[in-house]
């Protein structure tokens, strides 16, 4: 009976300190050995490079291919880490074509970030002329990996027509779950924030600068941000609000270029370059950090009145 409550007390600390770490559910049955994938890609890697040798159809293939500037190929796994192997040349392993896949069990489907997803998805959110059309494109964009562990394309939320766009960083858990912005438990938090000024959900317009979630609430990667930007640039232009609100300074680095931290930001009019349109915007903290640090809801609530009075300085006009 000892042994049996020992067990469950040890499976109960596990299980908290895989919810502790992020951890909210099991992507698949069983674990996956990344180290034997890895092995096997650059199997692969190898022989491909080898049959180019006597293939001098492959490009970049043959006898006088030479190897990468580094000597060196990074092995994606699941996660965010690589594997470096040396001397080996990828250049008949990896496809011509944009967006190519990297095998790799579950992730058979994923691509490396490279500057080919980036220039896809310029192309790609470009050739959308309405915000159906974008969402549309978006939810068939295969250059992120992070569709591959995300339950739902988070896309936006509230009236298109608005006046004001908030902007975050990406989706958490409930986000995720029902594929819409802000209705996790910094949810209340944002929309109290609103009415307190008079606005509500319907009289905004809501979205990320990554529109899927990362897994286990991390913060998205330089690459995930940069592939996903093109499409929050497109989406600001379609909707062509008013005044925008960067929620954290993620979006507010991201959308900017800036490099300032979020307390020298918050609370002063800035300006974002919007196709032919500059449109004053206005940097505060994320409800998610409120939630954490509640003592700086005084700092939101003074940007919240500032964009409150720009709202009403332009209706009285």
């Amino acid at each position: 009976m000892q042994t049996h409550d020992a067990a469950q007390r040890q499976l109960e600390s596990l299980l908290e300190f895989y919810q502790a770490s992020g951890f909210d559910c099991f992507l698949e049955e069983e674990a996956i050995d990344r180290f034997a994938l890895s092995a096997e890609l650059l199997a692969a890697q190898v022989a491909a490079r080898q049959a180019g040798a006597h293939s001098p159809g492959i490009a970049g293939s043959g006898p006088t291919s030479k190897p990468t500037q580094s000597g060196r190929s990074a092995i994606p796994g699941a996660g965010q880490g690589t594997m470096q192997t040396q001397g080996v040349d990828t250049t008949a392993a990896k496809s011509s074509a944009p967006n190519a896949p990297v095998a790799g069990g579950a992730f058979a489907d994923a691509v490396i970030p490279d500057r080919d997803a980036i220039n896809s998805a310029h192309e790609v959110a470009r050739s959308a002329k309405t915000l159906d059309e974008l969402q549309a494109s978006l939810a068939a964009f295969t250059g992120c990996n992070l569709r591959l562990t995300a339950k739902n394309l988070v896309f936006s939320d509230g009236n298109p027509k608005a006046r004001v766009m908030l902007i975050g960083e990406a989706p958490g858990r409930d986000d995720d779950i029902k594929g819409l912005p802000f209705v996790g438990p910094s949810g209340p938090v944002l929309d109290k924030m609103l009415e307190a000024i008079g606005l509500d959900r319907s009289s905004v317009y809501i979205a990320n600068v990554v529109p899927w979630r990362p897994p286990g609430n991390r913060t998205p990667t330089p690459q995930e941000a940069e592939i996903c930007k093109p499409f929050i640039v497109r989406q600001i232009e379609l909707v062509a609000p008013e005044y925008l609100v960067f929620l954290g300074a993620a979006s507010t680095k991201s959308l900017l270029g800036v490099q300032d931290g979020i307390r020298r930001m918050r609370g002063r009019w800035m300006t974002y370059s919007s196709g032919q349109r500059q449109v004053p915007c206005l940097a505060t903290y994320h409800p998610d950090y409120l939630l954490n640090t509640p003592i700086e809801k005084r700092l939101s609530w003074r940007d919240f009145l500032v964009l409150r009075d720009k709202l009403k300085s332009v209706v009285d006009l």
